[in-house]
């Protein structure tokens, strides 16, 4: 059995199909009843309190581990108790070379710490922004044709979360992964303006990117981010800490093919707005 966090979001989900794809028996741990795909166990459970995981990892081998909770350690502690063997993290390759002043990568760190120190098996996957990001833009696709959007000069190797998924299945289902941090990739770095063209071509509309100013994207954030979040960003991607353009060929290496490309996800994922 193994246990998927975060089942319903955008990796989590995808985790889920790859390991019943394979076979596997899998529960998923969520806060309140939802629907699950057939088959998919269900426990209710909250990574933030320990207390109420006492059977959520009963039976349960492996897990696939979302970070950033202040409760990891207890969480792990019980994991542990439970029998579980090997823990596959969702992490961010900023953290290499990252600055833990940085409230993103101190986040990250901190959930490596946590999971390096319970003692499980562990695997780091270690992704470069999600392609599943475009979906904020679904608000202004429904205004009109215009997106606006922040860091428009930064490039980044943005990759599907099925790719991700695939890789933790990898992990958590084949041998010799134990102790690995594997930075994972989308095929090609692209600026906000290629992934506008590419939704323009799949959705058959005529769009066009207005790039944000600092100044408006900093106040567009901090209506829905912390600020130690939006200043972890703008240190990314503006001061230029943290660069996510580089490729990588694990995606290929793990699974044997090729990681989809943008285009690939917009005609699967993206709905027609508007």
């Amino acid at each position: 059995m193994i246990l998927v966090t975060g089942a319903t979001g955008n990796v989590g989900s995808e985790v889920v199909k790859h390991l019943t794809e394979r076979g596997e028996p899998v529960r998923a741990l969520v806060r309140a009843e939802r629907e699950l795909p057939d088959g998919v166990e269900a426990v209710i459970g909250d990574l933030g309190d320990p207390a109420s995981l006492k059977t959520a990892f009963d039976g349960v081998r492996g897990v696939f581990l979302l970070g950033g909770y202040p409760e990891m350690p207890g969480a792990l502690a019980v994991m542990r108790d439970a029998g579980v063997e090997h823990v596959a993290l969702l992490s961010s390759r900023s953290v290499v070379g990252g600055q833990e002043s940085n409230a993103v990568v101190a986040m990250h760190l901190a959930a490596e710490g946590a999971v390096r120190e319970s003692g499980l098996a562990w695997t780091f996957v270690r992704a470069s922004g999600f392609m599943s990001n475009a979906l904020q833009w679904l608000p202004q696709l429904r205004e009109g044709d215009v997106i606006r959007e922040p860091f428009a000069d930064v490039p980044i190797a943005a990759i599907d979360p099925y790719d991700i998924a695939a890789v933790v299945a990898v992990a958590l289902t084949s041998e010799g992964h134990a102790s690995q941090a594997y930075a994972v990739t989308g095929p090609e770095a692209i600026l906000p303006a290629d992934r506008v063209r590419v939704l323009a071509e799949v959705l058959g509309r005529d769009l066009r990117l207005e790039p944000q100013s600092d100044e408006d994207a900093r106040a567009e954030m901090s209506k829905t981010t912390p600020p130690q979040y939006v200043d972890a960003f703008f240190r990314f991607f503006v001061d230029g800490e943290f660069d996510d353009s580089p490729v990588t060929t694990t995606v290929r290496d793990l699974t044997g093919r090729s990681p989809r490309t943008f285009a690939d996800w917009a005609a699967a994922r993206f709905p027609k707005a508007g």
